[in-house]
């Protein structure tokens, strides 16, 4: 019997130890695995139970709800949705949001039907998480949100400046600001100077300079503002409200609730609908912030964990704030939502799991067992400064600039203003309503216009051409004579199905009619693709501007090719047939060309490589090889050897030359021309700094500047290209030089004198190479290998070099990446 099955199995039993018994060959099960609790979690918990502890004695007061509900709903967040959400570093408990919804269901209902709503609501956003919706409620407008959250401010900030001054808020904004007059002559000074000092200390302890200023800063400058304002008022014996937090064996839970039912589904809606909005924004907000920390996107270096974080799981998160409301309302919480403040002090504290988040809920009920009699020397009016500064802050002056350059400054001022006079519920529903009858306005909001210059029939259309804009289009093309040349601007980002039928039945009974039409986009000289060039598009990220098919400039009277001298690689400088067809249009085309291919390269190919891009911005440039190649614009070098970004460190310049050392950095004497030191710090920067493993000299056929060595004379002036290119004389002396081992193509002769000296410059450049210190030195190390290339552009063919019978040989490269020769 093998040794590796064991013999008593069959034994019921025993039964229970098979399971101990693991796989034959398999590694020995792990461990039981032990809770562990990161140091940075433990801190990070401490800096966020700081911050909550009076923010949530604030929100409470706020509301009008006992203060002790304020921690139960602190605790039960960061416990239960801390362990039960699906983002790991948000931090949950009663929020600013909620005041306004919390505070009128008080007001009508009582604070133990509250409680009840709450439940209800959790239950809601249980079901919600199960229908797995979530990603939907993000669909709503962010005029919308910033409205309902700029509305909640104003009216925080308004009710609370009554306590501010001494005296008590009323029940709505507009009785509010009534009675702010009155409160203003009946100020309390030692209320008003209690919370000034708030303020004060709120605003200018993170604006504290120097080194001083990053030690102080680590303390939240919430507590120091209540720390600050309660130690003033106790040293000067001042007589204010203070916090009254009573027995918790008579605090108040949740009861059945009481009331028109039409009245609680509201309530419920309401609370649902905000609770979940906050709670998602949240989540994505602190998504955002986990990507500027490295350490949480990255595996751990350590054995112990991973600190790997995801994307937030916002149905697992609606299911964990659903549960934390149910908890809290049922043990008389206020309702519970992700909260922005807290969740990004979390992340900035250097928060790694939901251990930091939990561990805050732990301190907030300790804090609430055996804090109470601290607690209760806290005025009242600092915690209204407080929640009124962060109300104050809920009317963000960045979400306003941003709706105003989206044209969403009327539903982000109709949803505030229904929010502040009307209530969230009726504020949001008359932001949705808004916000759909501006998206229908600019729909159907088309111009149509028609003139005539040159003998061509201009029709520009502005806007979305839907059905109803239809008419008016076809009475525009109807305008235009039988016969007549014709250019149909769409300047818009939408056609339905019904305008592009009655445009393209027009265009083919225009065309038949032995007319011409030009259908162009948004910049003009751009043709609009047709279904048919859309299957035939072969466009590329290195396809060049004039062969694109997508997207192609139309030929003007006056269109020349651009083609820029030097560029084909002739000496005299001269431009080629773009063989495509077209020219590329009126002189500053090239400008046109290039915001086109910048902008087709952000709509195409920016999405593809922007993950691999970021890692790099991340972990810096980590090249392996040196490529040093010609300028000419017709060598791409990404294409010709298939890398990417971070692959190859590229240097390029005009006959791919490497200045010999002693030129490169001497000081040149009076009457001497100038050396050239960019290349050679190139070389030493990525031998001794990016520690490159190899070096690669790319020459190329046609290459103007070798046409330029053989063409050249003695005497003359000395032009910067002149002087530049006295770094390839020792190419043509090498190439003159019998004694010197003959430099070629395998299976063929060079086609004539320049590809002869290509070749022998690419063999000259790399001696040059190895006089460099830092290539010599790398080279005895043997951590560097030195290859010589030959890009053959009409051929497309890249051929590597080979030393054989004494020979410099280019082999050719065949594409199963192997050297062949051709037969």
């Amino acid at each position: 019997m093998s040794a590796c099955v064991p013999t008593r199995a069959t034994d019921p039993s025993d039964s229970h130890d098979t399971s101990r018994v693991h796989p034959p060959h398999s590694p020995p099960p792990a461990p039981p695995r032990r809770f562990r609790v990161a140091g940075a979690d433990v801190s990070a918990s401490i800096a966020v139970f700081l911050i909550a502890l009076p923010l949530s004695l604030g929100i409470a007061l706020a509301t009008g709800a006992p203060l002790q509900a304020g921690l139960v709903a602190a605790a039960v967040g960061g416990i239960v949705a801390g362990r039960l959400g699906g983002c790991p570093l948000q931090v949950s408990g009663p929020a600013a949001g909620l005041t306004v919804v919390t505070a009128d269901l008080i007001h009508r209902y009582g604070w133990r039907t509250t409680c009840a709503i709450t439940v209800l609501a959790g239950v809601a956003q249980l079901g919600l998480g199960c229908l797995r919706v979530a990603r939907t409620a993000l669909a709503v407008s962010p005029a919308i949100v910033h409205g309902m959250l700029a509305g909640i401010g104003v009216t925080i900030a308004v009710a609370q400046l009554h306590i501010v001054l001494g005296g008590t808020p009323q029940s709505s904004v507009l009785d509010n600001l009534r009675a702010l007059p009155a409160q203003l002559a009946n100020l309390q000074p030692a209320a008003v100077s209690v919370s000034a000092l708030a303020l004060t200390l709120l605003f200018l302890w993170p604006r504290i300079p120097g080194r001083a200023g990053q030690l102080l800063r680590r303390i939240p400058a919430a507590l120091v503002a209540v720390a600050g304002a309660t130690a003033a008022a106790c040293l000067a014996g001042l007589t204010v409200p203070k916090v009254d937090l009573p027995s918790w064996s008579s605090h108040a839970l949740a009861g059945l609730p009481e009331g028109p039912v039409l009245g609680l589904v509201a309530a419920v809606l309401t609370t649902t609908l905000v609770c979940s909005v906050q709670s998602l924004l949240g989540a994505v907000a602190v998504d955002k912030l986990v990507s500027g920390r490295p350490d949480l996107i990255a595996p751990s270096t350590g054995p112990a964990r991973d600190t790997r974080l995801g994307r937030s799981d916002l149905d697992r998160e609606l299911l964990g704030q659903g549960a934390a409301n149910i908890v809290s309302g049922a043990l008389g919480g206020l309702p519970v939502a992700g909260v922005a403040v807290r969740s990004s002090a979390n992340v900035q504290a250097g928060a790694v799991s939901r251990n930091s988040t939990m561990l805050h809920g732990v301190l907030v009920v300790i804090a609430a067992l055996l804090m109470v009699p601290l607690l209760e020397f806290i005025p009242l009016a600092s915690l209204a400064a407080l929640v009124m500064a962060v109300g104050i802050q809920m009317v963000s002056l960045h979400h306003i600039r941003t709706v105003t350059r989206h044209r969403e400054v009327l539903v982000y001022a109709v949803t505030t203003l229904g929010v502040v006079v009307f209530g969230v519920l009726e504020g949001v529903t008359l932001g949705i309503a808004v916000a759909v009858g501006v998206a229908l306005h600019r729909l159907t909001r088309t111009r149509i216009t028609h003139d005539e210059r040159e003998g061509v029939h201009h029709v520009h259309v502005r806007g979305q051409l839907t059905f109803l804009a239809v008419p008016r289009l076809s009475r525009a093309l109807h305008l235009v004579p039988q016969g007549a040349d014709v250019v149909v601007e769409l300047d818009g980002s939408f056609m339905d199905h019904a305008a592009y039928e009655s445009l393209q039945h027009w265009q083919k009974t225009h065309t038949a009619q032995g007319g011409s039409v030009e259908l162009t986009g948004r910049s003009p000289g751009t043709r609009i693709a047709e279904p048919s060039d859309s299957a035939d598009c072969r466009c590329r990220p290195w396809t060049a501007w004039r062969n694109h098919q997508c997207e192609r400039p139309l030929p003007g009277p006056d269109a020349s090719d651009t083609g820029a001298p030097g560029g084909s690689g002739r000496p005299d400088g001269s431009s080629r047939s773009s063989g495509s067809g077209s020219p590329l249009g009126a002189p500053g085309s090239s400008g046109r060309e290039l915001a086109r291919g910048i902008s087709a390269f952000q709509r195409n190919t920016a999405p593809i490589v922007r993950g691999e891009l970021a890692r790099l911005a991340r972990e810096g440039q980590q090249p392996d090889q040196l490529f040093l190649t010609c300028a000419d614009s017709r060598l791409v070098t990404s294409m010709i050897t298939s890398s990417g970004p971070g692959d190859l460190f590229v240097v390029r310049n005009v006959g791919n030359l490497v200045p010999p050392p002693a030129d490169a950095g001497r000081c040149p004497q009076p009457g001497e021309e100038s050396g050239d030191d960019s290349v050679a710090a190139a070389i030493e920067y990525a031998v001794d700094v990016l520690k490159v493993r190899s070096i690669t000299v790319c020459g190329h056929s046609g290459c103007g500047a070798m046409q330029a060595l053989l063409n050249s004379e003695p005497g003359g002036a000395r032009t910067p290209l002149k002087r530049w290119l006295r770094h390839g004389l020792p190419s043509l002396e090498r190439m003159a030089d019998p004694g010197r081992p003959w430099t070629g193509l395998a299976g063929r002769a060079p086609a004539d004198a320049v590809e002869q000296l290509c070749l022998t410059n690419v063999v000259q450049q790399l001696e040059h190479l190895r006089a460099h210190e830092s290539v010599a030195r790398a080279l005895r190390e043997g951590g560097l290998e030195l290859h010589g290339m030959y890009f053959h552009v009409g051929e497309a063919q890249s051929y590597l070099l080979t030393e054989a019978s004494g020979a410099e040989v280019f082999d050719l490269v065949s594409d199963a990446g192997s050297l062949r020769s051709p037969a």
